[in-house]
């Protein structure tokens, strides 16, 4: 019964608003212990406002995410850095726990469909996190403005990433390697569009595990997430089916995020004014994004998301370039 309840998209969305109130009234009450409090970043504006435009924001980003197909924090954190008054640190330890908050969400149920692999999941995870840690640790020594160039050089390099990448729903995998053997990195899952179990296995194990390196970097150094870099990793170049490829980066990210998290949290770098609205904003607006998912169209709203991410990403970089402040 408990289990069932659990499970229920409600009971979790209900848990996720209870724990983001708790952790605000924990800094709150934080925050009336220390005599001196930072000012506003706008005396002129009420402090209420920006966390209430932020929620509209993040529901509208949600439901994009959704139906563009691609993860909350890669359009959380250019967005946010590049148009609240809001400190570039603060919005990418937001960004690492919105995309926390999704990949929580989604892993159960992705695990229990034995579509997110845990032999595969887990040996890049180690590397993952490890380099995530310190991409954030790195990231959080660096001037705004040169996070900002570096933010919008990487957003820019999505988009093209996004404009050009293929899928391969099952690639041709002839052999696994030596690694991938010894991990016994395989397994089978149930094709509903076929109606038969397929049987996969990866190779260039090496080759992906290096990448990792670098995706967990980036990361952890911009509170993006991941999903935009390990899903052709997975698919193209390690040769795991579509939709494993994209269960197990939807997993991968609950225990990577979750590492760089961490640190943000630690350096005090994770502000409950914004963690709070963004994550209930695009909690909601996934679920409707679902809802719309099935009437909607997939390839225009995909072009809609590059665009934003283009002009985002072109705002990042002219403000980290003190051209457009």
């Amino acid at each position: 019964m408990l289990a069932k309840t659990l499970r229920s998209p409600k009971t979790v969305l209900f848990l996720s608003i209870v724990f983001c109130l708790t952790l605000v009234a924990v800094s709150t009450f934080a925050s009336t212990a220390e005599s001196v409090a930072p000012p506003p970043a706008n005396q002129d504006v009420a402090w209420w406002v920006w966390p209430l435009v932020l929620f509209v924001v993040t529901f509208v980003l949600g439901i994009l995410a959704v139906l563009g197909g691609v993860g909350g924090g890669v359009l959380f954190v250019p967005i946010v850095g590049g148009f609240f008054p809001f400190n570039i640190d603060f919005v990418r330890g937001a960004g690492l726990l919105v995309a926390l908050a999704g990949a929580l969400a989604a892993g159960p149920g992705l695990l229990k469909r034995n579509l997110a692999s845990l032999r595969l999941a887990l040996p890049v995870a180690l590397i993952a996190s490890a380099a995530a840690i310190g991409g954030a640790m790195i990231g959080l020594a660096l001037k705004p403005n040169v996070v900002n160039i570096l933010l919008g050089a990487t957003i820019l390099f999505i988009v093209i990433i996004m404009a050009t990448a293929k899928k391969s729903d099952f690639p041709n995998v002839p052999k696994p390697d030596n690694i991938a053997q010894s991990l016994g990195i395989m397994g089978i899952y149930r094709e509903e569009s076929i109606g038969k179990d397929v049987e996969w296995t990866v190779h260039k194990t090496p080759q992906g595990l290096l990448l990792f390196i670098v995706i967990g970097i980036m990361a952890g150094m911009f509170g993006l997430g991941a999903g935009w870099a390990n899903v052709p990793v997975l698919n193209l170049l390690m040769g795991a089916p579509l939709k494993i490829s994209v269960a197990t980066s939807k997993f991968l990210l609950s225990i990577t995020d979750t590492s760089a998290a961490w640190v943000y949290l630690n350096q005090g770098a994770v502000l409950p004014m914004i963690v709070v609205p963004s994550i209930v904003g695009i909690m909601l607006g996934s679920m409707v994004g679902v809802k719309i998912l099935a009437k909607a169209k997939p390839k225009a709203i995909k072009w809609m998301v590059i665009g934003l991410l283009l002009f985002a990403g072109l705002r990042a970089l002219l403000k980290g370039l003190e051209i457009w402040k």
